[in-house]
């Protein structure tokens, strides 16, 4: 299975960010409290709706992988919160992320794990590869967009 310990490793690097991709904890760091909720004109999104989505969607396709009774929230409303962040709320959200991205990186290294797969409770459904590899893009994604965010606030140190 090196074929296997060698994808487990690349895939490992993406979802960590890094290298070509900026790390989640850099990309949220020393964020203003005064601007999270802030919607810089011209822009669709607040960082804080940023990252609260990307908390959504990769807690959504987590509980896909493991879970057969998880039901997807409604798309779009459901994956975008439409208001700014209560006190505390940042820190909730950010250490859920963490957490969620911990699970995610624990069942890519374990070798049980079939990354080729078809997503248990769903085989006519994708390979648990290619729902790990879009965590891994639609977090970069939103990075990318959340620096430019933070460019657009006034909030980001290159």
């Amino acid at each position: 299975m090196a074929t296997q310990d060698a994808l487990r490793e690349d895939v490992l690097w993406l979802l960590s960010g890094g290298r070509a991709h900026v790390e989640f904890q850099r990309a949220v760091a020393d964020l203003p409290e005064a601007v999270r909720g802030r919607k810089p004109r011209g822009a669709p999104y607040t960082p804080w709706q940023q990252v609260d989505h990307m908390r959504i969607t990769q807690w959504d396709i987590l509980e896909y992988i493991r879970n057969p009774k998880h039901v997807s929230p409604e798309w779009p409303e459901g994956y975008w919160p439409d208001a700014a962040p209560a006190k505390g709320a940042w820190d909730k959200t950010v250490r859920a992320f963490q957490a969620d991205l911990r699970a995610l990186k624990a069942l890519v290294s374990d070798p049980a794990t079939d990354l080729f797969a078809k997503v248990p409770y769903d085989p006519k459904g994708p390979t648990i590869l290619h729902e790990v590899l879009l965590v891994a893009d639609h977090n970069a994604y939103h990075l990318g967009q959340l620096i430019v965010l933070r460019r657009m606030l006034g909030a980001w140190k290159d």
